[in-house]
């Protein structure tokens, strides 16, 4: 059963808790409230101001599920907070562990202040949860597929367009990483996995995973530097550091170019390319 009262106070908490610069936004002039306003927080959590705001004053339908998890998230809240939430709302906490989506708070601190840089946060599978708008105007929005497409290894096998953005080059090598990566979490998470469901989709449809897979490989890690082809600057040469929380099995990936190099210039004219988009 809901707690309107107790999730209306805790909302309120949180909301008063976290400040602008905490979520990557502008502070703003003239500014009188103590925390975020109601509006900021429907941003963040992809909803509608008055369907927040009748949470905080104890009015409206019983969340769902896929709202509170994101309400949980654009309040950057822990996980126990998070499990807190859901059962304020008369719902059961989704799993913990690997499986799980829900974003550690610190990792969601860290991407947004790299608003100028390219990074995303995905699981392990190398689905995309969140990326800065560089990473956007990177990679495209990648955080808009659904089903097994989410995964960037099975999409690396069944759409020839997600080859594009890499070079040529590199195609053999993350055919075999791929393979071999998922291979490692078919082994580590088990049969009855999303790994394991993964791998047995690519082998009914994907003559090419079947060959690499037959290899038996495994341990084959990303290099340091990637190599891209924007399809507006061109091709990029750029690092790319891994933050890990193994809690969640999420990677904060960030990329960047070395000053001084035609890479770093370009991606300087990338960040006007994206913030052009983003009107």
């Amino acid at each position: 059963m809901i707690d309107r009262t107790g999730l209306a106070s805790f909302l309120r908490n949180r909301r008063e808790a976290l400040q602008p610069e905490d979520v990557g936004m502008p502070r703003g002039q003239r500014r009188r409230t103590s925390g975020l306003r109601r509006e900021e927080v429907a941003t963040l959590c992809n909803m509608s101001a008055d369907y927040y705001a009748r949470l905080e004053r104890e009015r409206g339908p019983q969340p769902s599920q896929q709202m509170l998890a994101s309400i949980a998230q654009g309040l950057h809240l822990s996980i126990d907070e998070r499990d807190h939430l859901f059962r304020l709302a008369g719902h059961n906490p989704p799993p913990r562990g690997t499986s799980s989506e829900h974003i550690n708070p610190g990792l969601l601190r860290i991407l947004d202040r790299l608003e100028d840089t390219p990074a995303e946060i995905v699981t392990e599978l190398g689905e995309t949860l969140r990326q800065t708008p560089m990473g956007v105007a990177l990679t495209g929005d990648t955080t808009r597929f659904t089903g097994p497409a989410r995964s960037m290894g099975y999409r690396w096998f069944t759409d020839p367009s997600a080859r594009d953005i890499y070079a040529p080059e590199e195609h053999a090598f993350l055919t075999r990483m791929y393979a071999a990566g998922l291979r490692g979490l078919v082994t580590l998470r088990g049969p009855g996995s999303r790994a394991a469901y993964l791998a047995d989709l690519l082998l009914d449809s994907s003559e090419e995973f079947r060959r690499v897979w037959d290899d038996h490989e495994i341990g084959i890690h990303p290099h340091e530097v990637k190599h891209f082809v924007h399809p507006e600057v061109g091709a990029l040469e750029l690092n790319c550091q891994r933050l890990v929380d193994p809690g969640q099995a999420h990677s904060l990936m960030v990329y960047t170019a070395v000053p001084g190099t035609e890479s770093y210039e370009k991606l300087q004219v990338l960040s006007v390319i994206g913030a052009q988009s983003l009107r």
